[in-house]
Order: structure tokens, then sequence, then C-alpha cells
């Protein structure tokens, strides 16, 4: 199969649509969930989880820099201001991981919610670790190379998930109310989390995304395989908006806010 280069894809407007359609959601959600993760810098459970989950966020967000860097390469502007300048209408992240942590702001009388963070995070890992083994396989050089070492760190990141859900479904009873109630809430946002948007088929048809059905599938049957173990009810994961489609919440505009805020001061300066 023929591979496809930064230059090849730069310079064929079809290919390099489609491979940005991809690239915007791939960064767009890693971005948002690098965001949320660090909201809880200082206010996880115990002082190992805060340093852990400090370091998932990071990780999220440098995943996301590779992906504006490749944008960034392929001429759609600098990877800063891909990441803090589109208005939400750009966006491609999924609703499900704009939403926040739970009531109250960072500094305001924060009220976050630990098991609705874990059940989120899971689902977010979940379909990126079958998204990334697909497009290991992509005709697009530099995204397969991404996926490959992205997988590296992303199979601790599902691994430490999972432990917490196992942890909290099987704790006390506390804990189990609030893993059943964060895993209900959830499938009013997931809907669109495993969905490639308008151009799933041609990102399949194009060899960008090889076998989009079947990550799909892998997504729905590992979800279903931990509500299994889990003893936890079926997941019917349902879309109102659809980030794929550009379609998001406030809490959207809210984060962008925030994470933007100091960058937007002056964007042309040296961070």
């Amino acid at each position: 199969m023929e591979r496809w280069t930064i230059e090849d894809v730069a310079q064929n407007p079809e290919r390099r649509q489609l491979a940005a359609e991809l690239l915007w959601q791939l960064a767009d959600d890693d971005l948002l969930m690098g965001f949320r993760d660090q909201e809880w810098l200082g206010l996880a459970p115990h002082i190992e989880e805060d340093v852990a989950f400090g370091s998932i966020g990071q990780e999220e967000i440098g995943h996301a820099a590779l992906y504006f860097g490749i944008l960034e390469r392929l001429g759609f502007g600098t990877a800063d201001d891909l990441a803090s300048l589109r208005s939400v209408s750009e966006r491609r992240n999924s609703v499900l991981i704009e939403q926040p942590n739970g009531p109250g702001h960072y500094l305001e009388s924060p009220r976050y919610e630990w098991a609705w963070t874990i059940v989120r995070h899971y689902l977010h890992d979940v379909w990126e670790m079958a998204l990334l083994t697909a497009l290991t396989g992509s005709v697009f050089e530099p995204l397969g190379d991404a996926a490959e070492k992205i997988l590296r760190e992303k199979r601790y990141h599902l691994a430490h998930q999972e432990l917490w859900m196992r942890t909290m479904a099987g704790h006390d009873a506390d804990s189990r109310v609030r893993l059943e109630d964060a895993w209900r809430r959830a499938q009013d946002w997931a809907g669109d989390l495993a969905d490639l948007g308008p151009y799933s088929s041609a990102l399949e048809s194009a060899g960008l995304c090889p076998g989009v059905d079947s990550v799909v599938r892998h997504y729905h049957e590992r979800v279903a395989e931990m509500a299994r173990v889990l003893g936890l009810p079926e997941m019917r994961m349902q879309t109102r908006e659809n980030g794929r489609r550009g379609e998001h919440t406030e809490a959207l505009q809210q984060a962008l806010d925030t994470l933007s805020e100091v960058y937007r001061l002056d964007p042309t300066a040296n961070w």
C-alpha cells in the first residue's frame, strides 16, 4: 500500500481535508480530556492519585500537541493557534469530554465528582485504544507513527481507569451508587464518541482509518464486557449534540475561555 507523506497530503486538497477531519477529532478530544484532568490537581482523592492523574492529563495534552503539530505541517496554522483560538463551532471533540467534572469552579467551591470523571475517562480511553490500534495501519505515515507512539501511553491510561472502575464497584455501597449514577449519566453524552462524523466512509475508503466498523464494534463490545463484569446496566449511548459535526454545549465555551485565557492575552508572544 502506498504511504502518504506530509508533502503528499499537503499538496492534494482532497487528502488534506480528509486528514484534517480526523486530526481535529483526535486533537480536540485529547486537549479537552487533558484540561479536565488538570482541573483535579490538588483535588484528587489522595496524593498519589493527584500525581498520577496530573501526569495522565499532561500526556493527553501532549498527544493533542502531536496532532496539532501535524495539522501545522499541513498548513492549517500554528499548533498553538489551533489549540487556543478556534471557535466552538470549529471544534470536533465529543460532547462527553467537554462536560464539567462536577458543580463549582476550580477556584470557587469545586464539588467535582470522581466517579463521573473516571467513567468518562474510561470511555474515552476505550475508544482511543480501538481507534489508535486501527490508525497504526493508516495510509498517512505521520498519523500511523503518532498512533504507535501514543498507544504505548494509552494502555497505561486505560489500565488506570479500569482499576478505579473495579475499585468503586466493590469498595462500599456509597462508591457503588456513585459509579452506577455516573455510568447512567454518561450514556446521555457518549453517543458521538464512537463516531467519525460525516466523513467516516471517506476516511475508511481512502485508507486513513482502516476498518471503521470494526473499531466501533470493538469499542461497544469492550464497554459491554465491563458492564457485565461489574454488574452495571447496559449503556445505551445516546446523542444530543454531535461534537463531530461542530455541535456543542455551553460547557465547551467555558472550558475554552479558561484553557486559552493566558494565550489570548498576546498570541504573538513567545511563551
